[in-house]
């Protein structure tokens, strides 16, 4: 899958007070705690992730796997590409981290995905047009920021 060719759908950012180490720590820390929850594999299994339970290298690294996702790529401190895809759905989250400053880091994600089909575009309403998806990030990007400053 070549995200690129994925239609975008939002990027939300976080200004993180810590360091682009340490916030690429912290991510692959809130992604292998908020992802390796039951009630991720069990949406995965639900919508038809081949991706269901968290495998591959830890820290992540290209070929790590959590529910709903696998690593396309990582670049330590500069980008991480997550891909999946299911019934109604291929996606991309992409974060990428930025040094503004001193002890500052802008991480941004990024969502690129295709809902195909009148299913697919159920979907979409249900995921994105309730925001839910948004809230979920804003959720995640928050977690990421809260761990880096504390471990700073």
């Amino acid at each position: 899958m070549e995200i690129t060719g994925l239609p975008h759908v939002d990027v939300h950012t976080q200004i993180v007070a810590a360091d682009a180490h340490a916030v690429w720590q912290s991510i692959g820390e809130v992604l292998d705690r908020s992802f390796s929850e039951g009630r991720f594999a069990g949406y995965a299994r639900l919508v038809g992730c081949p991706d269901r339970t968290p495998a591959g290298p830890r820290p992540m690294a290209k070929g790590s796997v959590y529910p709903g996702f696998h690593v396309r790529s990582a670049a330590p401190g500069r980008e991480l590409v997550l891909v999946g895809r299911h019934y109604f759905s291929t996606y991309a989250l992409v974060f990428r981290l930025d040094e503004t400053g001193p002890g500052l880091t802008r991480l941004r994600a990024e969502t690129r995905a295709r809902f195909p089909g009148p299913v697919g575009t159920l979907y979409r309403l249900l995921v994105i047009g309730t925001r839910g998806h948004a809230i979920s990030v804003r959720r995640l990007l928050a977690a990421v920021r809260r761990r880096a400053e504390h471990v700073r």
